[in-house]
């Protein structure tokens, strides 16, 4: 077994490398990037995922690698994959209101029997197994920032309680197969993240926010615009998710891991117009059902178990971001896969300069903007 270091934090920290690793949810946008990284680093890596939102052209560059291989399946049936599994990330879910809300029924099963079936694959192979879970089991909290301890304030029949309360069920799941069987298990709670392989139609801010600016649309902004939350750049987040599964056996998390620099949503979306050099107009509309109105994580434990912070600030990951949507929309293309800061803004660079003008939308044409 390979042995690799990491140095992010300034200072090496251990890696065990040639592991057999599955992802669930591993075409999606989170997945995609922690696959790349995986095979980086020398896994052997089984993609797993539906394609309900994940897509082929996150991992098309990776299908030719000889350690990595894609297997077309839904969690909600049972997992068999043969031979040794050393890892499990379990990041198979629609994270944003508007894709898992298309099929709630099918979230909470995906949540929750697709959790069972994972967990019994990992009870099987005698794996480490990480759940993904999110800042959602906090609902609209009433404790600012959240730490791991705070245990939620979440409408449980409300339009948002099929991801919400799936999640929490999930981490029951979690800590139950550990404490009756013992169980490797880690469980990291994902704040908002963006950047490049983000969906144009999730409905999430900074994506909602980008491609509403890239096409001089007005941007559309839910309630009065002074809600909050934090953003993580993906880059960040795939190596905090590193450190938690390859924390010690006694770390099981909850862990939060997102950026604790609070904005609010008016903030972004002017950021966003800056730096996309758009001629939008902020478009207020009412506020959804169960919109959190402060999102916030406290982050010491990652920090002081994992050495784990963040480190790409808001403008820069942006700037990446935008990059990565602009070359995909001048180009008309489902297939750019440019992913790191430097690439997509080389990129964008070298595409011909956008012809600036205002783009009419109707309401029901415009991207509903609502948080991970």
């Amino acid at each position: 077994m390979k042995v690799g270091t990491d140095m992010r934090f300034g200072s090496a920290k251990p890696f065990r490398r040639g592991l057999r690793t599955v992802v669930t949810g591993g075409a999606g946008f989170i997945g995609s990037h922690l696959c790349d990284q995986l095979i980086q680093r020398g896994d052997t890596v089984i993609c797993v995922d539906n394609l309900f939102t994940g897509a082929m052209r996150n991992i098309r560059p990776l299908l030719n690698h000889p350690n990595f291989s894609f297997y077309h399946h839904d969690i909600r049936e049972p997992l068999n994959i043969s031979g040794q599994v050393d890892r499990i990330y379990n990041l198979a879910c629609p994270a944003s209101p508007r894709h898992y809300q298309r099929d709630p029924i099918a979230t909470m099963k995906t949540c929750v029997t697709g959790a069972s079936n994972v967990l019994e694959l990992a009870l099987l192979k005698a794996s480490r197994v990480l759940q993904a879970s999110t800042s959602e089991v906090y609902g609209d909290p009433e404790i600012h920032p959240q730490p791991e301890s705070y245990v939620g304030h979440v409408n449980p029949i409300g339009p948002r309680a099929c991801y919400d309360e799936g999640k929490r069920a999930a981490e029951t799941l979690f800590f139950d197969y550990h404490r009756v069987h013992g169980l490797q298990i880690k469980v990291a709670r994902i704040f908002n993240t963006y950047g490049p392989r983000m969906l144009e139609n999730d409905g999430r801010v900074v994506s909602n926010f980008i491609v509403q600016a890239l096409r001089g649309a007005p941007i559309t902004i839910y309630g009065s615009g002074r809600q909050t939350r934090s953003f993580c750049f993906v880059d960040d987040l795939v190596g905090g998710l590193e450190l938690l599964m390859e924390s010690p056996p006694e770390i099981t998390g909850p862990c939060n891991l997102g950026n604790p620099q609070e904005f609010t949503i008016e903030e972004i979306a002017r950021k966003v117009i800056a730096h996309s050099r758009s001629i939008s107009e902020l478009h207020h509309r009412s506020l959804p059902q169960d919109d959190p109105q402060r999102r916030k994580p406290m982050i010491g434990k990652a920090a002081d178990t994992l050495g784990w912070r963040p480190k790409v600030d808001i403008d820069k990951g942006l700037e990446a971001t935008i990059a990565y949507f602009s070359l995909s929309m001048e180009t008309n293309s489902r297939d750019a896969t440019v992913a790191s800061i430097d690439t997509a803004r080389a990129a964008r660079a070298r595409l011909p300069r956008r012809r600036q003008g205002r783009v009419q939308t109707t309401p029901a044409a415009q991207a509903k903007q609502e948080d991970m």
